[in-house]
């Protein structure tokens, strides 16, 4: 019964764990934390479970209801799919275990259950996105998470945190509309809003409707672009990173931004064909805002004093890297930017962990303070030098995988510029994230810092992220053995899979 029905439930699963946490959570508070790591734990294993499936049986298929498309609703689960449920569930599980013993000291507690709620919602709502094979269920899940995310960041109610909430909401707001009239355009053109039969009918509805099919395919890009923060679309996210509980802040940096990639992956490469995405301006446009992106989003995190914020516009530049993979066009670098999806994902949530830990315990947020808690707290720090390390791109961590296959694509694309693109910017990650590295361990205290213990449950989520971060370095062939298929099916004339 669960196997026949394990998409739907794994969608399902963190909703009714958000509902139950609101029915009792207000009477029974650490019911309402030990419920949603339960609950995000649960469904961290129904996904490892499908991706267990994907693996040995193939493309999963669900009708709900047993009405098959156009007129049911499907969800789908190929390679890329599964890892990208990997990557939100995984992450969002150990987000969840390292707030476990931090969150009641960060947030107040008369909203601790929403928050937990909130978070559920979100994971809910992710999940769905990624398993979604028609428009019209991505975007209804797309609104829900971007409800749920500003919440997250709201949640406190103090004045950053409430304006950083509401510039979030509005950018989102206008992302999400163009989304939606781009879905209303290609359903006027097709009749359809279920993914395969899209990409059947739009030959067809290009051929009478050019230039709405090019309207709509802009519109869906721009709207996408904005929720997922490309450069020069980013405005909302340093604020609502910076001004986020820590946990908050991890999810919304390590997942929440990624999402509208997977929903960019399904529209550019399994409803437009190749061929006619390379006669557009489409990749040269994507090639620019992730270029400058990646330069301008590595330049403000330099300047920045306060830790968060370099942190946030620090994954301005990684969603450049991102945009870069898909732009270039060529299968080595798609395969680069799904591996920097989980990368990211991995590196960046450990660094927000590792740095609320640090803010926590020392009570400063510039990053000269941080001078010499690496020999007061070693766990955070060895965490937050490692997610450093790896987002510079040294081997053996998992960063450079990424980046490798990044500059392979470029190379298999015959995009030169790109791998010095690439180059340039590992050395500018380095300027801002290794002199905070050195400070921490062979520096003197600049503030009198009292020595306090770390919840184990914060202790086991860095050591696992740590250990991520060697692992997917040492053994990248498992995951690039996993996507190779599926990725060269996303480079035939209608797509292929994902």
């Amino acid at each position: 019964m669960i196997r026949a029905h394990i998409m739907p439930l794994t969608i399902l699963l963190p909703l009714v764990g958000a509902y139950f946490i609101l029915l009792v959570g207000s009477k029974f508070r650490n019911l309402a934390r030990n419920v949603a790591l339960v609950t995000t734990g649960a469904t961290f294993a129904m996904v490892c479970f499908i991706t267990y499936l994907v693996s040995n049986q193939g493309n999963l298929v669900y009708h709900l209801g047993g009405w098959a498309p156009p007129l049911g609703i499907e969800l789908q689960a190929d390679p890329i799919t599964a890892f990208l449920l990997l990557t939100f569930a995984g992450v969002s599980f150990f987000v969840i275990l390292f707030a476990y013993d931090i969150l009641p000291a960060e947030i107040s507690p008369k909203v601790i259950t929403r928050y937990y709620a909130l978070y559920l919602v979100l994971l809910g709502s992710l999940l769905g996105i990624v398993l979604s094979n028609d428009f019209f269920n991505m975007y209804v899940f797309l609104e829900i998470s971007s409800i749920a995310a500003a919440a997250l960041v709201a949640i406190n109610g103090d004045k950053l945190a409430m304006e950083a909430s509401v510039k979030y909401l509005v950018m989102s707001t206008l992302g999400s509309g163009t989304v939606l009239m781009g879905i209303a355009g290609l359903y006027m053109v097709t009749g359809y809003l279920n993914l395969d039969y899209l990409a059947g009918a739009l030959p067809q509805a290009y051929a009478s409707y050019p230039l709405t099919v090019l309207m709509t395919l802009a519109m869906l890009t721009v709207g996408i672009a904005v929720k997922a923060a490309l450069f020069p679309l980013h405005v909302w996210l340093p604020d609502a990173h910076g001004s986020a509980p820590t946990s908050s802040s991890a999810i919304l940096s390590g997942l929440v931004v990624k999402v509208y990639i997977a929903v960019l992956l399904k529209l550019l490469y399994r409803v437009f064909p190749l061929d006619f995405l390379t006669t557009l301006p489409l990749q040269g446009s994507l090639l620019v805002m992730a270029t400058l992106g990646i330069f301008i989003g590595s330049i403000m995190a330099i300047r920045q004093k306060d830790i968060k914020k370099m942190l946030a516009y620090s994954t301005v530049a990684q969603i450049g890297y991102v945009f870069l993979g898909i732009g270039l066009f060529s299968e080595k670098a798609m395969t680069g930017a799904i591996l920097h999806v989980f990368n990211h994902a991995v590196m960046k949530s450990m660094l927000f962990l590792s740095v609320g830990l640090l803010i926590k315990y020392s009570g400063c947020r510039k990053i000269d303070d941080l001078a010499g808690l690496g020999r007061v707290y070693p766990i955070p720090m060895i965490a937050f030098s490692v997610g450093a390390l790896s987002m510079v791109g040294i081997p053996p961590l998992s960063g450079f995988i990424s980046k490798w296959y990044l500059g392979l694509g470029a190379l298999e694309a015959n995009q030169l510029p790109f791998l010095l693109v690439l180059l340039l910017s590992s050395l500018l990650n380095g300027f801002y994230y290794m002199p905070i590295v050195i400070a921490g361990f062979f520096k003197k205290e600049t503030v009198e810092i009292q020595k306090q213990v770390v919840p184990l449950g914060a202790q086991i989520s860095l050591i696992v992220l740590i250990v991520a971060t060697f692992f997917f370095g040492l053994f990248s062939n498992l995951a690039v053995d996993f996507l190779t298929p599926t990725v060269q099916g996303l480079f035939n004339v209608f797509g292929g899979g994902m």
